[in-house]
């Protein structure tokens, strides 16, 4: 083991744990717990916000597919920079000025109905549960390729770690680890692609040139298709990555953390770029890992080619560079990991515990204690279906937990701001309809059934596309409209108006 490894490790972790220790300091209150008292500016919510957004998925799972497919690798990086459109001009300043501190807020301030906040809470929590899992396996290959430790223990020890942060620091602690993350991860980024270029002479046409006969698949290594996925497949892939991120918790839960709906407005401006320029710079890292390490060298160190990005690193700065580009790994998992416990904990805390077991009664003490628990029992489980997915593509795992949140959060998002007819009972369904429908075609997946073993159980899959979002998402949306339509409860009209007054004015903000 390389004592240069341990020292940087050891660097990133302390000062994180100093991050945690005088932001413990300032969490006393429900608020400061979970939006940090909302003092965050635009530019430090933006840099957060990027630094949740680029997990494990985006540095070391698209990475690792861009090596090995080309093309079809850099479907993801498409998808989740084109997400952020949809995020800004529908999302981000009506949540702001709707919510107050998780999802379930937003939809309670038009539908006044414990089931609906208790419907909310529980697709947050599988979705969280969904995205930690790939963090995880992202984070337990790293640590057992640097340090050599069995998986398992390196899946736990991230847990561990990751459940201090939320323990003691709340969203102030998260946010800074995030902000930290997200200016190590650009810089490792730009010294990585710049030290690829320089390889190619600075000559980006040559690069693709060259690239079309570097690895085994030739010219096809830059068309799509080169994964066998079908089209309709592909589709569905960019339906779950563009249309997912508006209806993921530990994103939405970010714009809670400022002022007003103006400031949450420029941090998805900042988060947007930083967000684009990374994006385009996988395919740097991904195209410097097939030309320079290798796809045997990839797939020897992790199956799902997850390694990429530290292997790429030290073929071209030798072992000293591999530590640093792994530490901002481990640093990245870290820090997202701490978001997603966080937004988990929120809605049990916030929604479960406080607004429908104690009807909105808990003292601010007794839901700093309950979300201090609820971190707890998600990190633990979190850490246990891990160890069952070790070997798949943690870029691939996000896409299933974005699919989730496309499908379960984003049709009543959109009915709760837009539609005057929406009432409970199509909140209900939509919610229940989307989580259901994606839950149980991924269950009868090609990612679950596999003649050749290759997936978690033998045998031939029922649903034969790897993302159900095509047929998820619509039917999310459909359930929204039949539940509604359905019912003979007719929501009060007035306080439709209400919602749309402030969702667009942010009218309750300036009344506060």
């Amino acid at each position: 083991m390389n004592i240069m490894v341990i020292l940087l490790f050891l660097l990133i972790v302390g000062s994180t744990l100093v991050i945690t220790y005088y932001a413990a300091k300032r969490t006393k209150t429900a608020s400061e717990f979970y939006t940090a008292g909302g003092g965050l500016t635009g530019w430090q919510n933006g840099l957060a916000i990027a630094g949740d957004y680029l997990s494990a998925a985006s540095f070391l799972g698209i990475a690792g597919a861009i090596a090995l497919f080309g093309f079809d690798g850099f479907f993801y990086s498409i998808g989740y920079l084109v997400a952020y459109l949809v995020v800004m001009f529908i999302v981000a300043e009506p949540l702001r000025n709707l919510g107050k501190y998780t999802l379930a807020d937003m939809i309670h301030a038009r539908f006044d109905a414990r089931k609906v906040r208790g419907v909310a809470a529980f697709s947050t929590l599988t979705i969280v549960i969904f995205y930690m899992i790939a963090q995880l396996v992202g984070a337990g290959a790293l640590i057992q390729l640097l340090f050599g430790i069995q998986y398992p223990w390196a899946v736990a020890l991230v847990g561990v770690m990751m459940t201090i942060y939320v323990l003691f620091g709340g969203m102030t602690a998260t946010s800074w680890v995030q902000i930290i993350k997200a200016v190590l991860l650009m810089f490792a980024t730009l010294l990585i692609s710049v030290m690829v270029l320089f390889k190619f002479n600075f000559n980006i046409v040559g690069m693709f040139n060259e690239m079309s006969t570097a690895t085994e698949h030739g010219a096809s290594y830059l068309n799509p298709g080169l994964q066998g996925r079908a089209p309709l497949d592909s589709i569905s892939l960019m339906l779950a990555l563009v249309l997912g991120t508006a209806g993921l918790p530990h994103i939405l839960m970010r714009f809670f953390t400022v002022r007003d709906a103006k400031t949450a407005r420029s941090s998805v401006v900042t988060a947007t770029w930083i967000v684009g320029i990374f994006y385009v710079l996988t395919i740097f890292l991904g195209f410097g890992a097939a030309a320079f390490v290798g796809s045997e060298a990839i797939t020897a160190a992790n199956s799902a080619g997850n390694m990429a990005a530290p292997l790429l690193a030290e073929a071209l700065g030798g072992e000293l560079f591999m530590s640093f580009v792994a530490a901002v790994a481990f640093a990245t998992i870290l820090a997202v990991v701490a978001g997603l416990v966080l937004s988990g904990a929120s809605a049990f805390a916030h929604d479960i515990f406080n607004q429908i077991i104690r009807k909105g009664k808990a003292t601010e003490k007794e839901q700093v204690i309950a979300a201090r628990s609820a971190s707890v029992t998600v990190s633990a489980l979190s850490i246990l279906l891990a160890l069952f997915a070790q070997n798949m593509n943690v870029a691939f795992l996000v896409a299933l937990a974005f699919c989730v949140a496309a499908s379960a959060n984003l049709p009543v998002i959109v009915y709760t701001i837009y539609w005057k007819r929406f009432n409970t009972a199509g909140a209900i369904s939509a919610m229940l309809s989307g989580l259901i429908s994606a839950i149980v075609l991924v269950s009868l997946s090609p990612n679950v059934f596999s003649p050749e073993g290759a997936a978690i159980l033998v045998g031939n899959p029922i649903f034969p596309l790897t993302n159900p979002a095509i047929i998820s998402v619509p039917i999310g949306f459909l359930g929204g409209v039949v539940g509604t339509l359905l019912s003979s409860k007719q929501e009060d009209t007035v306080k439709y108006a209400e919602v749309k007054v402030k969702a667009n004015t942010g009218y309750r903000d300036s009344a506060s």
